[in-house]
């Protein structure tokens, strides 16, 4: 959610880079014996865009799935989970929850190198630009009022009686997530940043009490779902990567956050047809029976320490070499100005 992303950058589908590409005939062989109704011919073309677990195409000539595996090579244990998310979207799935239909999980890294699962290719509208420009402003409203409909229906599910109730640990969820990117900046500090310092000292001390459990998505912004060709209606929510059991309200003012990143800070909402923040938190609260949400500057203060901990990793991944392109070194330059925005929000929120 650094910013948005334009469409042209991210969007549609290329050749298989020679890095990722993967045995056809056996995977063409494996879905023969493990995906219900499939027929090949098989066609793989790979997706644009930054996922981390590495995401094709795969046409045949009847339908296309999706196809996500983890990267090939060593990997951290915990690290680009495929089998989560194949669970998360098939419990959702059967819930009615709009998520892709999931078809099987491959464990075997002898069919392609890696495990993977195979989910359906759902075609639809994704949004890029939180202002809708393609859009007319009549249509606007009813989009952003569904994408925050389908996050409190989201954090409805009891996940105990959906299958989940191990999803993840069910208590202390901003304490955990605290430590764990503190970590994570730690490890791949490049400089001092006095900010960071300063919240990492300051967050834990002060973590609201967590008052409910849900599934949390983890990375729930717009151009994460699919909305229907026609209809303001969200089809499929996409990049189930970092969810687990938590307390919603990480989801909900991490979308939240969009009103105060670049997109949607400062715009006029009301020439284009567009909730404002305190209409979106409304709608949200109205949806999950919540009375209102209190102390927002302390959540905006941990999701933007949050983001400048992912940034500083992609930061300690140029100093190791292995990241090097144009738009890592981007990300990791904003570290600093979104430590030094993380502090502001805590000092609103009492920090001293």
């Amino acid at each position: 959610m650094v910013g948005y992303r334009r469409d042209e950058d991210y969007s549609g589908t290329k050749p298989v880079e020679e890095r990722h590409r993967i045995d056809e005939t056996r995977l063409d062989a494996w879905m023969r014996e493990h995906v219900e109704g499939y027929q090949g011919p098989l066609t793989v073309l790979q997706f644009k865009g930054g996922q981390s677990n590495p995401t094709y195409r795969l046409n045949t000539p009847s339908r296309s799935y999706v196809l996500r595996r983890k990267p090939f090579g060593k990997l951290l244990p915990s690290a680009h989970a495929v089998d989560r998310e194949f669970r998360v979207i098939s419990a959702l799935g059967q819930q009615g929850f709009p998520v892709a239909k999931a078809y099987a999980l491959c464990t075997d890294d002898a069919v392609i190198g890696a495990a993977f699962y195979i989910m359906s290719m759902e075609e639809g509208r994704v949004f890029w630009d939180p202002t809708l420009p393609s859009l007319p402003r009549e249509a606007r409203r009813p989009i952003f009022e569904d994408k925050i409909r389908t996050l409190a229906q989201l954090h409805q599910y009891d996940p105990q009686a959906i299958g989940l109730g191990d999803y993840g640990r069910p208590g202390n969820y901003f304490a955990r997530q605290v430590d764990r990117w503190t970590k994570q900046y730690r490890a791949s500090e490049t400089q001092t940043i006095p900010e960071m310092d300063r919240l990492i000292e300051w967050l834990p001390r002060t973590v609201p009490e967590q008052e409910r459990v849900s599934v949390v998505h983890g990375d729930f912004r717009l151009d994460n779902m699919i909305f229907h060709a026609t209809e303001p209606r969200v089809i499929a929510v996409l990049d189930w990567e970092l969810s687990t059991l938590g307390d919603p309200l990480a989801d909900f003012t991490y979308l939240l956050m969009q009103w105060i990143m670049p997109g949607l800070d400062g715009a006029d909402f009301a020439a284009l047809g567009l909730p404002t923040m305190d209409e979106a938190a409304a709608l949200y609260c109205d949806a999950t029976g919540r009375a209102g949400i209190s102390n927002l500057d302390w959540y905006f203060s941990y999701n933007l320490f949050r983001l400048a901990g992912i940034l500083q990793g992609i930061a300690g991944r140029i100093r190791d070499g292995t990241a090097a392109s144009d738009k890592a070194k981007e990300s990791a330059a904003r570290t600093v100005p979104l430590a030094q925005e993380a502090w502001a929000y805590a000092r609103k929120a009492g920090a001293v």
